[in-house]
């Protein structure tokens, strides 16, 4: 298996923050961002990684992780030159995927769960993470059955049909490049992840995990203040890099 952590997007709800710096350099209590969505897909010992990350900030990220060598592992560097959706990120990462299977976590999402052997235990189609919110209609949610298997999926309901969102890390087989490929954009004008899911959903092949343990996606201030405490007061000490 292989690794994705997706660094674009220009991070504008942290302004002025994100004027000087891509928000997932931003530090978290002793760490930069990045380092905790990278530390969850090593844990799970996935070695060879591709980050994706802004032109304008493509020379801070070397310089601050090189070429994985101290981590024990190999990074590869892409460039997403405009934010077109959480889902291009397996168009750009075509080739580094090449007939492997893939785990995709977002540069601003913490997870205090270890996740390895959720990660580990991937065979086929598609896995993703949900946690229950109090602002469902922020993200994409998943809808359940009776015997809680997941039966829709929409992206940022206006009406909800649950309160169960689909957090920032994903694992697909290497099916998932050419159904990127294939999507249409949305309003948008972006390659949504909740088509991607859609799709393994209608081929009977996705399945929900949950998440058990606090998750944040520190993309605004409050929410990077909840992740500085986080760190400071459950994962510092845990972190493998």
């Amino acid at each position: 298996m292989r690794g994705i952590v997706l660094s674009g997007g220009s991070g504008t709800r942290l302004s002025p923050l994100t004027k000087i710096t891509s928000k997932q350099l931003l530090p978290v209590y002793n760490k930069p961002m990045i380092y905790y969505p990278l530390n969850t897909l090593i844990k799970a010992g996935i070695k060879e990684i591709l980050i994706i990350v802004t032109p304008e900030r493509a020379g801070d990220y070397l310089n601050l992780l090189g070429s994985g060598r101290q981590f024990g592992c190999k990074f590869t560097y892409e460039i997403q030159d405009k934010p077109k959706g959480i889902a291009e990120a397996f168009i750009i990462g075509e080739n580094f995927i090449d007939n492997e299977s893939v785990c995709m976590v977002l540069g601003d999402n913490i997870f205090e769960d270890d996740l390895s052997e959720e990660i580990k235990s991937f065979k086929r189609g598609g896995k993703i993470f949900a946690k229950v919110v109090s602002d469902p209609e922020r993200f994409g949610i998943v809808e359940f059955d009776k015997n809680m298997k997941a039966i829709s999926i929409e992206e940022k309901p206006t009406k909800p049909k649950s309160n169960y969102c689909v957090t920032g890390l994903y694992i697909y087989d290497n099916r998932v490049v050419e159904i990127a490929k294939n999507l249409e954009p949305s309003s948008r004008l972006e390659y949504e992840i909740t088509d991607v899911n859609k799709k393994y959903l209608e081929l009977g092949e996705l399945e929900v995990a949950m998440v058990k343990g606090e998750w944040i996606d520190a993309g605004t201030f409050d929410s990077l203040l909840l992740a500085q405490n986080l760190a400071k007061e459950k994962l510092a000490d845990k972190l493998i890099i």
